[in-house]
């Protein structure tokens, strides 16, 4: 079967083309705690306070519980360890980086008539909401051998080619590897293209390599142990950009909403080093590399409320909407082979563009009470529910995103997410520190692990002006896989999350 005789049937059968998992979703679903330091050193539990650029990202009804006009910008030093074990190896590695996370102001305007509405707020905020840098490495001898290759990386392209045609996998007479590459993905889809790159480079051979229709194949490696050196690199971010409107309503309530436009900016590349000395492979070194680039855009808003009871209590609550993204995807791959049939290379340099897809994310509700101690200071906490099941690829209708979104629904769970922060003023000195603790979104608590955090800060307030330092960290175990199909081996990465957070607060 002539593969560029069927183009016009491949520009058709856009769902074949889609490379996007779970993990993609979860990605751009989960939030971390980000904003001014004042905000950060009480953990984010400002549900119930406001008066803080980020806690009015929070919670819209913040706005109008500033007393005048006020702009903010923090600058971050996040710094990450991860340390990991894969069978008997150990690895850790540490990042820095040094970014804006935090900008924005709100104007105030006061009601002097005998109206209720005492008074209105608008404002604009940037905060970044995730930081996707992460890095680590997986080094160790696999020794789950099963008799299979399962162990091997030529299992990920085993069950990809498995059933597939010789024909649908293989280069043409004519072709060059990155045309038959490209050929391939426009054609038949991601599944073909990982066959004909386990193809190509010798990992796999055809029962009958004689017959076009031969859907039947063996790997090249023999059972036994593998050495394996996985790099996992990251880099990237989420943004939220929001417009707030807010207002106080007599003395106690205070309402407002949040119309936000959500920023995707994600790159990762993955390297695979296999080694083998079984007796009888073929194939004795696997180079595997891929590479992911993912941008998007997204919309959501959120309603909220703060409540005053008497003089000390406050009473918050949000709603959070989903986030409705549109996200780009583009991909990059190249697998070398050393062995029997000397250095084997593929390297197709094409850059897989994939077609827009739109992203659901789960809403979130937050219940807030805090109660304040006159002008001494103040405890808060927070209560967050958000249901991971209930994220969705869409349209639902494809045949692909629909099997996601099962898988979804049956391996997500219920996040439930406490925050805890506290404050003491001496003078013109503030005392600031916060506890908070995630739950994991996963059922078996085990691929992505719960979340324990902490932070103390300081804070000086000159007047019209006030500078705030804070220190956070948090914690968390993921066992994820090196590979979502075949080599399904996880490694246990210990990740140790710290940030070092400067913000400038000014009356305007």
């Amino acid at each position: 079967m002539k593969k560029l005789t069927l183009l016009c049937l491949g520009i058709l059968s856009i769902s074949l083309m889609q490379a996007q998992d779970i993990s993609d979703a979860l990605r751009y679903s989960q939030n971390t705690i980000e904003g001014t330091a004042r905000y950060r050193a009480l953990s984010g539990a400002f549900g119930a306070l406001g008066g803080d650029l980020s806690a009015m990202s929070s919670n819209p009804a913040g706005g109008a519980v500033f007393i005048q006009s006020n702009a903010s910008f923090s600058l971050s030093i996040n710094n990450e360890t991860d340390d990991t074990n894969y069978f008997n190896g150990f690895g850790s590695i540490s990042t820095r980086k040094t970014d804006l996370s935090q900008g924005g102001a709100v104007f105030v305007f006061r009601n002097n008539s005998v109206s209720p509405w005492r008074k209105f707020s608008i404002g604009v905020t940037y905060d970044r909401t995730n930081n996707f840098n992460n890095t680590w490495f997986a080094v160790g001898t696999n020794t789950n051998d099963d008799g299979q290759f399962s162990n091997s990386i030529t299992s990920y392209f085993y069950d990809y080619a498995d059933g597939l045609r010789l024909d649908e996998i293989s280069a043409l007479p004519d072709e060059t590897l990155g045309e038959a590459y490209q050929a391939i993905g426009e054609i038949y889809g991601f599944a073909n293209q990982q066959g004909f790159l386990g193809f190509e480079s010798f990992l796999l051979e055809p029962e009958d390599i004689n017959n076009d229709a031969n859907s039947v194949y063996f790997g090249n490696v023999a059972p036994g142990n593998f050495t394996h050196d996985y790099t996992y690199a990251a880099t990237g971010y989420n943004g939220k950009a929001s417009f707030n409107l807010a207002t106080q309503y007599k003395e106690n309530l205070y309402l407002g909403l949040n119309l936000n436009t959500h920023f995707i900016n994600y790159n990762r590349s993955t390297v695979l080093l296999e080694d083998n000395n079984n007796a009888g492979s073929v194939v004795n070194f696997v180079d595997f590399e891929n590479t992911l680039s993912t941008t998007g855009n997204g919309f959501s808003f959120q309603l909220g409320g703060i409540l005053k009871l008497g003089d000390s209590w406050r009473l918050g609550a949000v709603y959070d909407s989903p986030i409705w993204y549109n996200i780009n995807d583009e991909t990059t791959q190249y697998i070398a082979t050393d062995g029997d049939n000397g250095f084997i290379e593929v390297n197709p340099q094409v850059v897989n563009i994939y077609p827009t897809y739109r992203l659901q994310t789960p809403s979130q509700i937050t219940g807030s009470v805090a109660y304040v101690f006159g002008q001494q200071g103040l405890i808060s906490f927070d209560y967050a529910v958000k249901d991971y099941s209930k994220t969705k690829f869409k349209p639902e209708s494809d045949s692909f995103f629909n099997d996601q979104n099962n898988a979804m629904a049956n391996i997500f769970d219920v996040s439930q997410t406490y925050r805890l922060g506290g404050e003491y003023k001496l003078e013109q000195w503030s005392l600031r520190a916060g506890y908070r603790f995630e739950e994991s979104p996963y059922k078996n608590g085990f691929t992505i692990g719960d979340l324990t955090g902490y932070s103390f800060g300081v804070g000086y307030n000159f007047g019209n002006t006030r500078l705030d330092l804070t220190y956070d960290t948090w914690e968390r175990t993921d066992n994820p896989s090196l590979y979502n199909v075949g080599l399904l081996d996880t490694a246990t990465v210990i990740r140790s999350n710290s940030n070092i957070i400067l913000s400038l607060s000014l009356n305007i």
